[in-house]
C-alpha cells in the first residue's frame, strides 16, 4: 500500500465495501417497535432503531472476494474485446490482488 499501488488500493477498498454491503441487514427484516408518540413512525428508546448487522462466515467472505475477482476478469475480457487494453490490464491487476489475498 505504501508503494501507491492504485490497483491494490482500488481492489481492496471495493472488496471491503462488498463485504460491508453483504453484512447489511436485509430490507425484509422485521421492523423495530414503533412508538405511539407525537412523531409518526418514530421508535422509542435509546438505540431503538438499531439493528444487528449480519455476520459473514469466513467461507462466505472468501466466496464474495472470489466473485469480485471473477467479475473483474469478465469485465477485463469485455474491455479487451472492445479494444480498451488499459482498462482490461487495470482490472486484471485488481483481480490478481484479490486472488493474492485469498491465498493468505
Amino acid at each position: 500500500m505504501r508503494s501507491r499501488d492504485t490497483a491494490a488500493v482500488t481492489a481492496l477498498r471495493s472488496a471491503l465495501a462488498a463485504i460491508d454491503n453483504a453484512e447489511a441487514i436485509s430490507s425484509d427484516a422485521p421492523a423495530t417497535h414503533i412508538g405511539d408518540g407525537p412523531i409518526a413512525g418514530a421508535v422509542n428508546g435509546l438505540g431503538g432503531s438499531e439493528a444487528a448487522r449480519r455476520e459473514l462466515t469466513e467461507p462466505e467472505i472468501i466466496e464474495l472476494v472470489a466473485a469480485q475477482a471473477r467479475e473483474r476478469d469478465d469485465a477485463a475480457d469485455e474491455y479487451q474485446r472492445l479494444g480498451q487494453h488499459d482498462a482490461a490490464d487495470r482490472l486484471r491487476a485488481e483481480a490478481a490482488v484479490l486472488r493474492q489475498h485469498l491465498l493468505r
